[in-house]
């Protein structure tokens, strides 16, 4: 059975930095795709960036350009979301979802329990 978790949230002051981890017990996610999506109070569920196994392919949200990276140790079997000059906006719980597929396209069949992240003004 696939365990995804995700660390690393917390609340931080508009203009900081955080950086999200996700790791998968049962899986080595050497060959997977992964991506992270977040969803704020009273809003959908949305998408903010993914990878493709070898990380040559990346796909940013327009909210996150700029301003969040993607990436994945496969040695260490985890992803990163390294998120930079964070807005109020921002605030929302993010979840780290794993693509077998590889492409970092989806479907998305592995989802984490999410971490918070809370961005003051």
């Amino acid at each position: 059975q696939v365990q995804v978790v995700e660390s690393g949230g917390g609340l931080v002051q508009a203009g900081g930095s955080l950086t999200l981890s996700c790791t998968a017990s049962g899986r080595t996610l050497t060959n997977d795709g992964a991506g992270w999506f977040r969803k704020a109070p009273g809003k959908e569920r949305e998408f903010v960036a993914s990878t493709s196994w070898s990380g040559t392919s990346q796909y940013y949200a327009d909210a996150a350009k700029d301003r969040f990276t993607i990436s994945k140790d496969n040695v260490q079997g985890t992803v990163y979301l390294q998120m930079t000059s964070l807005k109020p906006e921002d605030t929302a719980e993010y979840y780290c979802a794993i693509d077998p597929t590889g492409t970092g396209s989806g479907p998305y069949k592995y989802w984490g329990q999410g971490t918070q992240v809370t961005v003051s003004s």
